[in-house]
C-alpha cells in the first residue's frame, strides 16, 4: 500500500510538469518547409521570425523589403526554410486561449501572476484575450 501510495505521487508530480516542457519543446521547431505568413497587428520582422524560429533578415531578403521595420496588416511574407536562428531560450510555457479563459483563469492554472502574463505578452487591457491567442507563461 504504501509502495502504490509514492508510485501514485511521483506519477502525479510528473504530470505536472510535463505541460511546462511541452510548450517549450514545440515552440524551438524551426520552419523545416517554407511558408506563408500573413502580417497581424502588432507583429514585427523579429516577432515573426521568433514564431518561426527565422532570422528575421532572412524574412526581409526573401520578401526584398526595402526597410524591414516596415510591414503592415494583411502582408503576405514568405518565410524561408533553413537553419533554425539561435533565439535566447526564455524560461516558461505557451498557452493558447480557449473559450471562456480569462487572464486570472490562467494565472491560476500555472501558479501565475495574471500582471506577469499580461506584461510579459504586451496586453494593456486585462480583459481582452482572444481564443486562439498564444500567450507565454513566465516563469514563478
Amino acid at each position: 500500500m504504501r509502495a502504490q501510495v509514492s508510485l501514485l505521487k511521483a506519477l502525479f508530480a510528473v504530470l505536472l510538469v510535463i505541460p511546462l516542457f511541452v510548450g517549450t519543446v514545440t515552440s524551438v521547431a524551426a520552419a523545416s518547409v517554407p511558408t506563408w505568413h500573413t502580417v497581424a497587428r502588432g507583429e514585427t520582422l523579429f516577432s515573426i521570425g521568433r514564431l518561426y524560429n527565422v532570422n528575421p533578415w532572412a524574412i526581409a531578403s526573401a520578401n526584398k523589403l526595402a526597410n524591414p521595420n516596415r510591414i503592415y496588416v494583411g502582408q503576405r511574407l514568405y518565410i524561408p526554410a533553413g537553419s533554425p536562428y539561435p533565439w535566447p531560450q526564455p524560461c516558461g510555457s505557451y498557452y493558447t486561449v480557449l473559450r471562456g479563459d480569462t487572464l486570472c483563469r490562467i494565472g491560476r492554472i500555472y501558479r501565475v501572476s495574471p500582471w506577469s502574463i499580461a506584461a510579459a505578452n504586451r496586453i494593456y487591457n486585462m480583459n481582452y484575450i482572444r481564443i486562439g491567442q498564444r500567450l507565454f507563461i513566465p516563469c514563478r
